[in-house]
């Protein structure tokens, strides 16, 4: 396979996380270096790198003397963490519409990205930068230890999870933010935060019921 000029390590982690999302590596697929580095053309060490990136987001497990395998990510681990999540992002809008005074050009910015994954077709990119929507309110809140909470949640590849389960149309992804942005736009730091809370309701609850359709 033919990478483009995209740093190897993003391409080839992005064409194995798109792998593992759609099925085509199984929970318990062990995956070789020595063989995806033949498949992509490289060395062994952007391989390597892909995967250690894949564990952090929880992906992928290593295994003493038996490699990297593919992580299970199971239904309990889905439920536990949507309610603990918008909790704390309710929490942050509350305290982030006072501290961003208006100023939600950045928000902005992520919204306009999203849409430009979305024609794109890049779905991970489009992941990342609702991701950074969401960090932009974690950290205009200025709590550090709500922030070291959320970012202990593994957000990024619990949206990936999300976004690939309920198979929700890209722009319309894109725009279920606006409100959100709409109300800090507009210091509305309880009316931000009740709708960033159901927001991240909303997407646990489609995903748990697929899970159980």
């Amino acid at each position: 396979m033919t990478l483009t000029r995209k740093s190897l390590r993003q391409q080839i982690k992005e064409i194995l996380l798109t792998r593992i999302l759609q099925g085509e590596y199984q929970p318990g697929d062990r995956l070789i270096e020595l063989q995806i580095a033949q498949e992509f053309g490289t060395s062994q060490a952007p391989v390597r790198e892909s995967l250690r990136e894949l564990e952090a987001l929880g992906f992928v497990e290593s295994i003493p003397y038996r490699g990297a395998r593919v992580r299970a990510v199971s239904q309990q681990e889905l439920a536990e963490v949507y309610p603990v999540r918008a909790a704390i992002e309710e929490v942050a809008a509350r305290a982030a519409a006072a501290r961003l005074a208006g100023d939600v050009s950045a928000l902005e910015a992520e919204i306009a990205a999203m849409h430009r994954a979305a024609d794109d077709g890049d779905l991970y990119a489009q992941v990342c930068h609702d991701v950074a929507f969401h960090r932009l309110i974690v950290e205009a809140c200025g709590n550090r230890v709500l922030q070291e909470v959320w970012r202990s949640l593994r957000i990024e590849a619990r949206t990936l999870i999300s976004v690939v389960k309920t198979e929700i149309e890209p722009h319309q992804l894109a725009d279920m933010h606006r409100p959100i942005l709409e109300a800090l736009r507009a210091g509305d730091g309880e009316l931000a935060g009740r709708l960033l809370r159901q927001h991240v309701e909303f997407f646990g609850e489609l995903v748990l019921k697929g899970e159980h359709a």
